[in-house]
């Protein structure tokens, strides 16, 4: 099995920790080659960005027809841009695309609203809490393992799919007190959505959604659907004696209550729940599917993932306390993250003229910084297309730059569900591999799809054999 993509290509990188001085002219490519650039916008974006700065070096400027994006690669202009001086620098290019799905929630709003929404479903992820969230996650697994045990020794197993059900099924239980499986399809849904989204990035907005084209039709009708589920839990939980757990769906319905607008606080309702129905699951299921790939093609490394569940749970389910001593899995799970980051962009605005390493930005200006790219920087990643959990090993520990890698993003809007998300990742790894092998059919093209979301193409078929 082969993957499609390009990585630990030629950079000019800096040295760790030092940045160029007074310079404003960021190097990029002539117009002549815009047609490149627009067909690899639409065809390969994580190819766009890799070759960019194998060819340019860390900063690069792609002028693409009315968008020029200000592209930086390096640790340092990460830093800067998330974290030191992230109050100038809001979410960019493709927002107005994402909130025709997600709206105002968590992910798209900004200022005093962001600030809101997070303090708002902050005690959902208190350290007591996901102690509490160990047995839901691994009744879930149990459960999947069951479905995977039926279809031992039988045909390809789609496990992108299975890993999006089990990864929805964990949400709902855990975050939102609610089972999700009466709302059928919900993963596909979000598909049709991220699809949706890019296509409407790529081409600038330039096909109406009105347009009676069968694109449309199917966004509008999953964007239905995911609203619908909104509704409905809501409204079951008022019903059932309204909100007053510490769920997330509780939380965010008592803080709209203090909305005097019915219109308003549907409208709250509706991008804050949908955001978390995406984020909650998508990230996770993306990590999963990739590291099944990833344990296919090294399975010595499978070996010793299942050597350690033997060793450290028995025949027994991990608990909250067991996080920490499966040690070589979570090396694992975060060099998986390293190659295949589910938040592959990071696109900003910059609200006021900046300096990023030297190179002068104008305000306005569309900044992307990749943690795909970043992962792979030769710079500070030695053999970076090389998958080597030995990376995280403790021997490893601080050699990196605390920039170079950012799975979950970084600064005040690092994500609020990445200590759940490695929990659940950890613990479906261990118990599935104790268990069941999962081998990938040879000859299968593996290509990342960089929508939203870093996905498989397609979905990951696996054969299912068990131990």
């Amino acid at each position: 099995m082969t993957v499609t993509r390009r990585a630990g290509t030629r950079a000019r990188p800096l040295r760790p920790g030092r940045e160029p001085a007074g310079r404003d002219a960021i190097p990029g490519p002539p117009l002549r080659t815009l047609p490149v650039l627009i067909s690899k916008l639409w065809r390969d974006r994580l190819a766009l960005l890799s070759d960019a700065t194998a060819e340019f070096g860390d900063a690069v400027r792609l002028s693409m027809g009315p968008k020029t994006l200000y592209y930086f690669n390096h640790p340092d202009h990460a830093k800067h841009v998330l974290a030191d001086n992230a109050g100038n620098y809001h979410k960019g290019m493709g927002l107005s695309q994402a909130k025709r799905i997600l709206g105002d929630g968590l992910l798209t709003s900004e200022g005093e609203q962001w600030r809101r929404q997070r303090r708002t479903i902050s005690p959902a992820f208190r350290r007591d809490r996901l102690a509490r969230f160990a047995g839901l996650i691994t009744a879930e697994i149990g459960t999947l393992a069951g479905r995977l045990d039926a279809q031992a020794g039988a045909g390809p197993v789609d496990v992108t799919a299975e890993m999006t059900r089990f990864t929805l099924r964990v949400l709902g239980t855990a975050l939102l007190d609610a089972d999700l499986s009466p709302f059928g399809d919900l993963g596909g849904a979000f598909d049709v959505a991220q699809d949706q989204a890019m296509f409407e990035m790529v081409t600038l907005g330039a096909v109406p959604l009105w347009l009676p084209l069968p694109r449309n039709r199917r966004f509008r009708t999953a964007r239905r659907h995911l609203e619908d589920a909104v509704y409905t839990l809501a409204a079951e939980r008022e019903l059932g004696g309204g909100p007053g757990g510490d769920d997330v769906l509780s939380l965010v319905l008592a803080d709209g209550h203090g909305e005097p607008s019915p219109g308003r606080r549907r409208r709250m309702l509706r991008d804050e729940m949908i955001t978390i129905l995406l984020a909650g699951h998508e990230t996770t299921a993306s990590t999963l599917s990739w590291t099944w790939y990833l344990l296919g093609r090294h399975p010595e490394v499978a070996e010793r993932v299942a050597a350690e569940a033997a060793d450290v749970l028995g025949d027994r389910e991990p608990g909250g306390g067991d996080l920490p001593r499966l040690q070589y899995t979570t090396m694992v799970i975060q060099e998986v993250m390293r190659l295949y980051p589910p938040v592959w962009g990071l696109p900003r605005k910059a609200l006021g003229t900046d300096s990023i390493g030297g190179y002068q930005v104008p305000a306005g200006a569309d900044v992307m910084i990749s943690p795909y790219t970043l992962h792979r920087h030769p710079g500070f990643w030695p053999a970076p297309g090389r998958f080597d959990p030995e990376r995280f090993g403790p021997a490893a520990a601080g050699q990196a730059h605390r920039y170079a890698y950012i799975p979950f993003g970084a600064g005040p809007r690092v994500c609020v569900g990445s200590h759940l998300g490695m929990m659940e990742a950890v613990f479906a790894v261990a118990m599935v591999a104790r268990r069941f092998r999962l081998s990938l059919p040879p000859g299968h093209q593996v290509v990342p799809e960089a929508n939203l979301s870093l996905r498989v193409r397609g979905g990951l078929p696996v054969r299912v054999t068990r131990v």
